[in-house]
């Protein structure tokens, strides 16, 4: 994947990254990143399916204090802490009807209103999205927009799972051994050809994820 993503100039075109749970969609967003124009700005990660719908507004644009009950001080969002940066939209599969609307204006108008506040703030951010979904599929129910579907997905990346790149195993295998010796201060382990034959015919349903737990 590094090879392939460097083969091209920094571009600062959106991208929209398809691919399994465990295929390493951040992982990619962040090689992206590191490679762009704006690889010394900050990268900021949101996992879209782990935050309750009724904080997800506040954590994605902030808000102003006294906006609603706890809200004690204000707040900066995600699109803001990203301003010159990039800002990695993980599972936006998972994200509410009502905020991809809120998502999809920001894009068009480069502008955030934190919740409770009359300003406009204006923002710089590339944007990475990623799905383990197919949104086409989400639009076809009326569960995904299907305009914020084309201003996402510029720069298409389909990341397939590990059972459909299994040369890639023993470079993986051999990476992760190197990793725990190095983090556990142990001798690296080798295994007999038996064990990596079964390693090779698995057909991970965790993909890269799985296989970093079973090596470490």
């Amino acid at each position: 994947l590094k090879g392939k993503l460097e083969l091209s100039a920094p571009t600062e075109g959106r991208v929209l990254i398809f691919g399994e749970n465990g295929t390493g969609k951040e992982l990619a967003a962040r090689l992206i990143h590191r490679h762009s124009k704006r690889s010394l700005k900050p990268f900021v990660a949101v996992n879209c399916a782990a935050i309750p719908d009724e904080l997800i507004e506040s954590e994605m644009f902030g808000h102003k204090k006294g906006a609603f009950t706890g809200a004690e001080s204000n707040k900066i969002g995600k699109f803001e802490q990203a301003d010159s940066g990039t800002l990695f939209l993980d599972e936006i599969g998972d994200m509410s009807f009502k905020t991809q609307a809120k998502v999809l204006r920001v894009l068009e108008e480069g502008n955030i209103q934190p919740v409770g506040d009359i300003r406009s703030i204006p923002v710089d951010v590339r944007v990475i999205a990623a799905t383990n979904k197919n949104l086409e599929e989400e639009i076809a129910s009326n569960n995904f927009r299907k305009d914020l579907f084309f201003r996402l997905n510029v720069i298409p990346i389909n990341i397939p799972p590990l059972r459909e790149r299994t040369e890639d195993l023993p470079l993986l295998i051999n990476h992760y051994q190197d990793y725990f010796s190095t983090k556990y201060n142990a001798a690296k382990k080798t295994f007999l050809p038996s064990a990596m034959k079964s390693l090779l015919k698995y057909d991970w349903p965790g993909n890269v994820r799985e296989l970093q737990n079973v090596i470490e």
